[in-house]
């Protein structure tokens, strides 16, 4: 079954908040920063300013923030890794934008991978002092035409 992608609704604020915070709390190398009620808070805002696309297999299975351009988030809950959840999320950015830029952790080795295969090129790297965790970070692009 493949998923239904829709602009996300105000009542969808703590599924993606859970998918999130989720990630946040399973991933060792990532610092615990924020509350469950802080996170499903942040998507509620995200979903508030109109950024948020969810993909629904009965309930949301992932999501991506987008504001133009830049994505700020894309995250699958989980389980649903592996079943082009997130490969379906980035086509419908591509479809609506001609270049999309994101970050990613040094460490999210998966993230990395798919965004390679996705037709992202790397552009830089940090050391990770500009972000709230202090982890050293790439920033990706993908332009339609393929240059970066």
């Amino acid at each position: 079954m493949s998923p239904v992608l829709e602009t996300a609704q105000a009542k969808d604020a703590q599924e993606v908040g859970v998918i999130l915070h989720s990630w946040l709390q399973n991933t060792q190398w990532v610092p615990k920063l924020h509350t469950r009620d802080e996170t499903i808070g942040f998507a509620d805002s995200m979903i508030a300013r109109g950024w948020v696309t969810v993909a629904r297999k009965r309930n949301v299975a992932g999501f991506l923030a987008r504001d133009a351009g830049f994505v700020h988030a894309l995250y699958l809950s989980d389980g649903m890794r592996g079943q082009g959840i997130g490969r379906a999320l980035i086509a419908r950015a591509k479809a609506e934008e001609e270049m999309l830029t994101l970050w990613t952790f040094l460490a999210n080795t998966d993230a990395r991978q798919f965004y390679l295969r996705e037709g992202f090129q790397e552009v830089t790297r940090t050391d990770g002092s500009g972000n709230d965790e202090k982890l050293p970070d790439i920033c990706y692009q993908w332009r339609t035409n393929g240059e970066t």
